[in-house]
């Protein structure tokens, strides 16, 4: 499932480090396209590892961000967790970017108005009017800090646009060696499936 939408700025308490997050372009908003998928492909009547992907317009271009279903808390925000509802639980980035002051994870947190739960595949769970998320960063075991809200509304079919955060970094941010090790081949992969 597609999605276009805007992403906001708020005024954050604490800095992360990467120039798009502290220092945001514009007037503090950007447009936004992005993706929901279920990653494994399981039947709908099985939880799965649910993926959202987002891009994102700055001046210099357009940066994506790659989000799985995971835990927030330290340790289980390194672990992918099955499930059913997108409305339920997070998304982080997983694995850390690397800012002037070191790792950052991003996370993204469902909000209101809640999404309908009692239906069931992903057109279903995702027919709200907005889906709206709040944006955080965190050090790898550090509490999380919110900076941005996304809203994202369903959109057409943007099935043809290619996520790949390893080659469209956010500005400001780079990726550790042993991250690009990890998920260059699979985004690779991905780039290159009909």
């Amino acid at each position: 499932m597609t999605f276009s939408g805007h992403l906001v700025w708020g005024t954050p308490r604490t800095t992360a480090g990467i120039k798009w997050i502290d220092d945001p372009p514009g007037a503090g908003r950007a447009r936004v396209t992005a993706r929901f998928s279920r990653s494994l492909g399981l039947p709908d009547q099985l939880p799965d590892v649910l993926g959202l992907a987002i891009r994102v317009e700055t001046p210099a271009g357009h940066a994506d961000i790659e989000l799985a279903s995971t835990g927030s808390a330290f340790p289980l925000r390194f672990a992918l967790l099955p499930r059913w509802r997108p409305s339920r639980g997070v998304f982080t980035t997983l694995l850390p970017y690397r800012g002037e002051k070191g790792p950052v994870l991003l996370r993204a947190r469902p909000l209101g108005p809640a999404l309908p739960t009692d239906l069931p595949g992903i057109d279903g769970v995702l027919s709200a009017d907005a889906w709206r998320l709040a944006l955080s960063h965190a050090r790898p075991g550090g509490r999380w800090h919110p900076f941005a809200l996304l809203t994202l509304r369903t959109a057409g079919d943007l099935d043809q646009v290619r996520f790949d955060a390893g080659r469209h970094m956010l500005p400001g941010a780079s990726a550790y060696p042993w991250v690009k090790a990890v998920r260059q081949p699979s985004y690779d992969a991905v780039q290159q499936r009909p």
